[in-house]
């Protein structure tokens, strides 16, 4: 008889969630396009739930040039209208202007930085945070490090990225780790280390 696996209840019976949950989410991220993407995603889903914005991903794939944000800041008022009109995504102007906005941002820090990577690990001294939380309950909406990240994100002139959404991207990009102890991900993820 197979073991059964035990995940996060909060992806539990949905396969495309549970498939995001035990192949992304938690992972250790370096990588500024994977990044970029991540803070698209969850900029639109602001007052959503991230199943919503999940089964639209590859809707936001292609609308978003692959998630290739130096074609993302050149969107043009056009681009903006057409994307409007686009079923595949969630339709809302500030959302879709936050985005190109924000990929011009994430260029400048690209440039101050030397990577978005080396500028948002900072945040956590550049070592995951390894929770242990045991059920959902404890995990909270917002940290001290997910606060710090958004005011200074906003300074840089960052839009649709307060500290709730940016607590959900340290959480998917494996800045921290809030995989429940009894989910089998957890000591997967806390094994990984910063290169």
């Amino acid at each position: 008889m197979a073991k059964e696996i035990i995940r996060c209840g909060w992806c539990v019976g949905k396969p495309l969630y549970e498939k995001y949950h035990d192949e992304e989410w938690g992972k250790p991220t370096y990588d500024d396009k994977k990044h970029f993407e991540f803070l698209v995603l969850e900029s639109a889903q602001a007052g959503l739930s991230w199943w919503t914005i999940l089964q639209r991903r590859q809707g936001y794939k292609k609308a978003f040039a692959d998630f290739d944000y130096k074609k993302v800041a050149k969107f043009s008022e056009e681009k903006i209208e057409k994307l409007m009109q686009d079923a595949s995504i969630i339709c809302n102007r500030a959302k879709i202007k936050a985005a190109v906005n924000n990929a011009q941002r994430f260029m400048e820090v690209q440039k101050e930085f030397g990577s978005f990577s080396n500028y948002i690990w900072q945040f956590v001294c550049n070592k995951p945070i390894v929770n242990k939380w045991k059920t959902l309950k404890e995990v909270p909406a917002t940290t001290s490090v997910s606060d710090a990240l958004a005011k200074d994100m906003k300074m840089r002139g960052f839009q649709f990225l307060g500290s709730t959404t940016l607590y959900a991207h340290l959480q998917a990009t494996g800045l921290i780790n809030d995989h429940l102890v009894d989910c089998h991900c957890h000591k997967k993820t806390s094994k990984n280390q910063p290169k």
